[in-house]
C-alpha cells in the first residue's frame, strides 16, 4: 500500500510555491496516494484534478491574519485529516504551514513544513516579525522536518532559533528542463522580463524608474503575472513617461515560452527564499539582474551569471541593466554560465531525491513509534 501524503497550501493561483508544489504532485502522484487542500481554486488545483488527485477546498483557509476564520480553517483542516488518515502532512506557505501542522498535532500525524522564505525575513516589517516569529518557534517543535529552499533561510531559522536541531534540512529548488533557450544576443530593443506577482516583496516599481532613466538604451519591458498592485504599477509607468515601451502580459501559463524570447531577466524585491522564476530564467540561457535578497546569490553569481543589486538601490540597479543593455556579448557569457548552473544545481531529479529522502526517514520514524 502507498504511503499516503496530504499536501497544504493556502493559495492555488500561479506563484513560486504552487510551481514547487505542483513539481512535487506531477511526479509523485504514482509514487504516492496524494490528497491536496487549499484555500481556493486556481492553477495548482487544476493540475491536480488533472493528475486524478483529490483536491479539498477549505474555504476559510486564507493569507491574512483573521482569528476567527484562522480558528475556522484549523477545524477544517482537523476534519479533512481525520477523514483522508494521511501517513504524512506536507505544508506550504506560511498560514497553511500553521494550520496544517495544528492539525497533524492534533490528529498525531507527521508533518514537514516547507519555507518558500521565512513570514520573518530581513525586509519583512518589524510588526509582522513580532506577530509571526512566536507562532514560528512554537509550531516548529512538533514539526518532523522543516525544509528550506535556501542556505539563507536554514541561517535565519537559526537566529530566530526556529527549528529542533537535527530537524532543519536544506533543499534547493529544481525544476524540470524545457526545450525552449533564449538568444540574448538577439533582439532589438533588448526585452528585459520580469516575472513575478504585483504584491509584496516584488519591487517593480523600481525597476520602471531605473529603466526610466536610461530611456536612450534600446529596451522592451515584459511584466509577466498579476496582483492587488498592478493597476498602481501601471499607473506608474504612465507618470514615468515610458508606457509605450512596457507591455503588461498577466498572467501566463507559458512562462518558458516567453522567457525565450527575451534578452534580459530581472527580479526585483525586497525579500526572497529561492525564487523559481530566477531558475526558469537560468535554465532559458537568460543573464539576470536580481536584488540581493534571501537565497537569491545561491543561484545567481555576481559578475559570472548575472548582477546582484543591493536591495532598494535604483542607482545601482540602473547602472547594471545599462551595462548588461549595452552589451550583447556580456549577455551571452553570462546566459551561458547560468544555463551550466542551473543543470550542475537546480535540475528537478536532485530536488525530488532529497524530498523522497525527507519522506522515507519521517516515515521510519513513524513505523517505529508505531512498533514501540
Amino acid at each position: 500500500m502507498k504511503p499516503r501524503i496530504l499536501y497544504f497550501i493556502t493559495k492555488a493561483e500561479v506563484g513560486g510555491a504552487q510551481v514547487h508544489l505542483a513539481e512535487l504532485i506531477n511526479s509523485f502522484h504514482t509514487e504516492f496516494d496524494i490528497h491536496l487542500a487549499t484555500g481556493g481554486d486556481g492553477f495548482l488545483a487544476e493540475e491536480a484534478r488533472g493528475l486524478g488527485v483529490p483536491v479539498a477546498l477549505l474555504k476559510n483557509l486564507v493569507p491574512a491574519m483573521h482569528p476567527w476564520k484562522d480558528v475556522s480553517a484549523l477545524t477544517e483542516a482537523s476534519e479533512l485529516v481525520a477523514n483522508v488518515r494521511p501517513d504524512v502532512i506536507h505544508a506550504h506557505s506560511s498560514k497553511a504551514g500553521v494550520i496544517a501542522r495544528l492539525a497533524a498535532l492534533r490528529s498525531r500525524r507527521k508533518s514537514v513544513f516547507t519555507v518558500h522564505g521565512w513570514s520573518f525575513a530581513d525586509g519583512v516589517s518589524w510588526q509582522r516579525r513580532i506577530l509571526t516569529v512566536p507562532v514560528e518557534t512554537l509550531v516548529s517543535r512538533f514539526t518532523d522536518r522543516i525544509i528550506m529552499v535556501s542556505e539563507s533561510d536554514r541561517r535565519l531559522a537559526e537566529r530566530y532559533h526556529v527549528g529542533r536541531p537535527g530537524h532543519l534540512v536544506v533543499i534547493h529548488n529544481g525544476i524540470r528542463d524545457v526545450p525552449w533557450r533564449s538568444n540574448p544576443a538577439g533582439g532589438f530593443p533588448a526585452r528585459v522580463i520580469m516575472v513575478a506577482r504585483f504584491a509584496p516583496p516584488k519591487a517593480h516599481g523600481q525597476l520602471l524608474q531605473s529603466l526610466a532613466s536610461i530611456k536612450d538604451m534600446p529596451w522592451a519591458l515584459w511584466l509577466v503575472g498579476d496582483g492587488p498592485v498592478r493597476s498602481s504599477v501601471e499607473q506608474w509607468s504612465w507618470r514615468l513617461g515610458i508606457q509605450d515601451r512596457v507591455t503588461f502580459l498577466g498572467e501566463r501559463r507559458d512562462v518558458a515560452e516567453l522567457l525565450a524570447q527575451c534578452q534580459i531577466f530581472a527580479l526585483v524585491s525586497n525579500w526572497e527564499g529561492l525564487p523559481l522564476t530566477i531558475l526558469e530564467a537560468m535554465r532559458a540561457g537568460l543573464p539576470v539582474i536580481a536584488s540581493d535578497v534571501g537565497g537569491v546569490r545561491e543561484a545567481v553569481v555576481d559578475g559570472e551569471s548575472g548582477f546582484l543589486v543591493p536591495c532598494g538601490h535604483v542607482d545601482f540597479l540602473q547602472d547594471r541593466l545599462f551595462r548588461m543593455i549595452k552589451s550583447p556579448e556580456l549577455r551571452v557569457q553570462m546566459g551561458q554560465a547560468g544555463r551550466a548552473r542551473y543543470e550542475r544545481r537546480f535540475a528537478l531529479p536532485q530536488m525530488l531525491d532529497e524530498t523522497r529522502r525527507v519522506y522515507q526517514q519521517v516515515l521510519r520514524v513513524a513505523e517505529q513509534n508505531a512498533i514501540a
